[in-house]
């Protein structure tokens, strides 16, 4: 069992910055790569950012040059650092991670709003 726990979530304005959290934690032997997901109501869960564990970063294109993916290998932590935030950035973020043999967790998610 994995349990993923994200922090960081709250209200910015627009043009604002916020870092996100994911903390890993369970019976983790191995890490196949962390990433964050968001959705917003009435719309699919996309893809914003993940990271291999050799440090392999893919970015969404809205996302690129905004957003930055980094990890702490030794804390089983995932980052997301979002700055110039616009309200279309508005959504709950979820963390996901595949481990071990490639079974997949997710977190409960954290919200995100940013103000016009």
């Amino acid at each position: 069992q994995v349990q993923l726990v994200e922090s960081g979530g709250g209200l910015v304005q627009a043009g604002g910055s916020l870092r996100l959290s994911c903390a890993a934690s369970g019976s983790i032997f191995s890490i196949n790569y962390m990433g964050w997901y968001r959705q917003a109501p009435g719309k699919q869960r996309e893809l914003v950012a993940l990271i291999t564990s050799g440090s392999i970063t893919n970015y969404a294109d809205s996302m690129k040059g905004r957003f930055t993916i980094s990890r702490d290998g030794a804390k089983n932590t995932v980052y997301l650092q979002m700055n110039s935030l616009k309200p279309e950035d508005t959504a709950v973020y979820y963390c996901n991670a595949v481990v071990n043999l490639g079974v997949s967790y997710w977190g409960q998610g954290t919200q995100v709003t940013v103000s016009s």
